[in-house]
């Protein structure tokens, strides 16, 4: 199980726990799942507890983070798409925050779970569909009937856009889970490499500098995935809450 590059995404129970035949076990996931939500939580309130007209580097990113989701929650749902910043802010952080302890060695990545991917991104449809039906009532179904579209086409455009609008939390929710999966089981195989020929000899050692150089490589890649899945999982949910904020306008 060492050498297999799928076995650091097994769900393993830390504390047992079976309540009417039901399990209940506290598990590795969940484990880093509270420590994603507590990395993230103590790194905001430390970074602005002692808060200053000259900020500290952790406040400066902070900042930062804070000002780059805003900014992006205004372009893609407008001045009144505000009123989530909360929602996709915390979001943001949490698939960030997560992403990033996913790439210390023996940690566990909560974003490779398409359970966790798809409980955020549904989280996220839930949002929009009782938002818009609470601001916009059975209007909000003209989101499925786009303006100056014939009579004719209409069933077909219809059709078209519910199923895109029903194919987004799988969407949102797969792109996120096999970016961090195949890049986690990429990198573990070219480590693997390096292990493997590194025990064969003085000739494996020196054919393991090829598989080193790409296993770096692949981990700075890693990194930079990290935030532009965050980034992507954050964009799109804005772009879906603009239809939400605004209903068919």
């Amino acid at each position: 199980m060492a050498n297999d590059p799928t076995s650091q995404f097994l769900v393993k129970p830390i504390v047992p726990i079976e309540i009417g035949g039901i399990d209940f076990s506290f598990t590795n996931a969940s484990l880093f799942m509270v420590a994603t939500v507590a990395a993230a939580s103590g790194f905001l309130y430390f970074s602005t507890a002692n808060r200053g007209l000259i900020p500290t580097r952790m406040q400066s990113v902070a900042e930062m983070a804070y000002e780059f989701i805003a900014s992006m929650l205004r372009e893609g749902a407008g001045a009144k798409g505000m009123h989530f910043f909360p929602m996709v802010f915390s979001l943001f952080m949490f698939v960030l925050t997560a992403n990033l302890l996913g790439m210390f060695p023996y940690f566990f990545t909560i974003t490779s779970q398409i359970i966790v991917t798809f409980a955020l991104a549904l989280f996220v449809i839930l949002t929009v569909l009782i938002y818009g039906f609470y601001k916009h009532g059975l209007h909000f179904l003209s989101i499925f009937a786009p303006s100056g579209v014939p009579v004719a086409l209409l069933p077909l455009v219809s059709t078209i856009e519910v199923v895109s609008f029903l194919s987004r939390p799988i969407s949102l929710s797969v792109r996120l889970f096999a970016n961090m999966l195949a890049g986690h089981i990429t990198l573990k195989v070219f480590a693997g490499f390096v292990v493997s020929m590194s025990a064969a000899g003085a000739v494996g050692v020196a054919g393991s500098i090829l598989p080193l150089i790409m296993t770096v490589a692949m981990t700075g890649l890693e990194f930079l995935v990290a935030f532009l899945q965050a980034y992507v999982f954050a964009v799109l949910t804005c772009m879906y809450l603009n239809d939400a904020v605004h209903g068919g306008h």
